[in-house]
């Protein structure tokens, strides 16, 4: 879709359940929808497992296998073990993607990219990160935010926040087909 080889990164953070995974999946759609090609990653402070037990992939993992890829004709995984290794840098995995014309992240929250601070009101006791953070350019809040310069988006708000996304990295809010 575009005529460079630049990643155009842009993230999406917040304190747990302020809406994060829903406005990163509407993103998605609305900019998929668009015609951009569009890749996420999602940062996890849990432990998670995407295998089960019982499958063969499952198998070769707890066999000891360092990486395990799995392969369809409409699909493909790669499972990297770590094994006590330390967790990659947002680099590096930003790195192993794909190219695409915007990359979503949803998490990350210490990283200097820029990034949209979602925020319910059930979770309004948390402390806002904005003030904190010089790499929020704007909020998305399903409540009245009046103590910020940043733009403000109701959280439902999907084209218009995929509008300012698109405006803030640098592409086309209609995209050349």
């Amino acid at each position: 879709m575009t005529d460079d080889n630049r990643t155009r990164i842009f993230g999406v953070s917040g304190w747990k359940n302020s809406g994060k995974t829903g406005l990163t999946t509407r993103l998605v759609e609305a900019l998929v929808a668009r015609g951009y090609r569009v890749s996420t990653i999602k940062h996890a402070h849990h432990d998670f497992d995407i295998d089960k037990a019982g499958t063969d992939s499952y198998r070769h993992r707890h066999a000891g296998a360092r990486e395990v890829a799995i392969v369809s004709g409409s699909r493909y995984a790669i499972m990297h073990e770590l094994r006590g290794d330390p967790e990659p840098a947002f680099q590096d995995v930003l790195a192993r993607l794909a190219p695409c014309d915007l990359v979503l992240i949803e998490g990350y929250k210490r990283e200097p990219i820029p990034k949209i601070e979602a925020r319910r009101l059930d979770a309004a006791n948390r402390t806002p990160l904005a003030p904190q953070d010089p790499h929020i350019v704007a909020i998305a809040a399903d409540h009245p935010v009046t103590d910020t310069l940043l733009p403000v988006f109701d959280l439902d708000d999907t084209d218009g926040i995929a509008d300012f996304i698109l405006a803030t990295v640098g592409l086309p809010v209609t995209p050349n087909r």
